[in-house]
């Protein structure tokens, strides 16, 4: 049961920052990790007279723990009730402060919070009536100004942070959606595409089929060889068509991989990174172009993250038997720690015979992936066009 008190609410503070961090456990700690903080609540009355000592303690005490009340509540429950712990936090502060200066500390939090319950421009209005509040009284009960100074410094500067660092998550959930609408239109377009691939050719064939049927059931009787050439030139046709059809219906699988290109282009030039590929019109099955499509996706998500590159390249092409995806970004490099990430790329590329080779020095990183072909190609699908040209 207490187990569960712990467990962040799907509309909750934390739960929106583990989302932004894709879901690592770390997340869970950082609230009370910002705790240490608070200890200047506590160390601050002890630099004043030693007699005083008894007389901020136990009320300390108990503001601290209606404190940790609306600090969980922040973090683990609803965040439309956010603004009414900044409210109580600040609250809090202003009735411990005439008997404690340290209390300053419980307005620094609440500048922290109001940057993920109100919009930039009026979050950071709020910020400066809080502690202009606050100042006021500070002046009044006669404490040094220098320790209030300190307060609306680091009030500000916390609050400023937040501010910034939820724009940020809007910035990134706008982008990640926007990258689901690319992929979305991209496979839709292929799709239109190909249907109308699909009309034009089946129109015309099965309209042939109909004609040269009909002109075979008419010559059987009066002249059996050339019905019987009809009949086979109806063959001929559908076997045509046969093979035209798969192709272009194993071409909609294909559409993965231009989606994932068109994806990739937004994310790294909306982080001014430049992206070139160079895609060779190569023939894969469903099963290598899913994991074609996801390996570049999570090796494209580690540049944007992690390699602070200024540039990115993609190329696909064959060799014999053999379709090898490389991505090449001139970024940090160094040593690579594998995460879930990349331990799943080379699960999914090993579970089809393939290799996953990475390489990273201080001139950059190199990703690739070599999968294995069927000696039969006709379950294969030709991968469309995405050269930069044809885009």
């Amino acid at each position: 049961m207490l187990a569960n008190l712990f467990v962040p609410s799907v509309d909750s503070l934390l739960h929106l920052r583990r989302e932004q961090h894709d879901g690592k456990r770390q997340s869970h700690w950082f609230p009370w990790l910002m705790l240490v903080w608070s200890i200047w609540i506590f160390i601050t009355p002890l630099l004043g007279p030693p007699g005083e000592f008894p007389h901020w303690l136990a009320p300390t005490l108990a503001s601290f723990a209606v404190f940790l009340c609306l600090f969980w509540h922040a973090y683990y429950r609803n965040r439309r009730h956010l603004m009414a712990c900044v409210l109580g936090i600040a609250l809090l502060g202003c009735a411990l402060t005439p008997i404690n200066p340290g209390a300053q500390g419980y307005l620094i939090y609440a500048c922290a919070f109001l940057a993920f319950c109100l919009p930039p421009r009026k979050a950071v209005l709020a910020m400066g009536a809080i502690l202009l509040v606050y100042g006021v009284e500070w002046l009044a009960l006669g404490w040094p100004w220098l320790l209030l100074l300190n307060a609306v410094v680091v009030g500000f500067a916390v609050g400023l942070m937040n501010v910034s660092y939820a724009r940020k998550m809007q910035t990134d959930a706008a982008l990640k959606l926007s990258h689901e609408e690319v992929r979305r239109l991209a496979a839709l377009s292929e799709r239109e595409r190909i249907g109308r691939d699909l009309h034009d050719l089946l129109g015309h064939t099965l309209s042939l089929v109909a004609l040269k049927s009909e002109l075979a059931g008419k010559l059987i009787a009066s002249d059996p060889t050339a019905a019987r050439r009809e009949i086979l030139e109806v063959t001929r046709v559908a076997r045509d068509a046969l093979t035209q059809v798969r192709s272009a219906v194993t071409g909609i699988r294909a559409a993965g991989l231009a989606a994932e290109l068109a994806s990739a282009r937004l994310l790294l030039e909306t982080d001014a990174i430049a992206f070139e590929y160079d895609i060779a019109p190569v023939s894969v099955p469903q099963a290598q172009e899913i994991v074609l499509a996801m390996t570049l996706r999570e090796a494209v998500t580690n540049i944007q993250r992690h390699a602070r590159a200024r540039s990115a390249q993609v190329t696909l092409l064959q060799d014999a038997d053999t379709v090898v995806l490389r991505i090449v970004d001139d970024g940090r490099g160094g040593d690579i720690a594998p995460g879930n990430g990349l331990c799943g790329m080379r699960e999914r590329i090993e579970a089809l015979g393939g290799q996953l080779r990475v390489q990273s020095s201080a001139q950059g990183t190199c990703v690739e992936a070599r999968l294995p072909l069927p000696p039969s190609s006709s379950a294969a699908a030709s991968l469309p066009d995405v050269s930069p040209a044809a885009a």
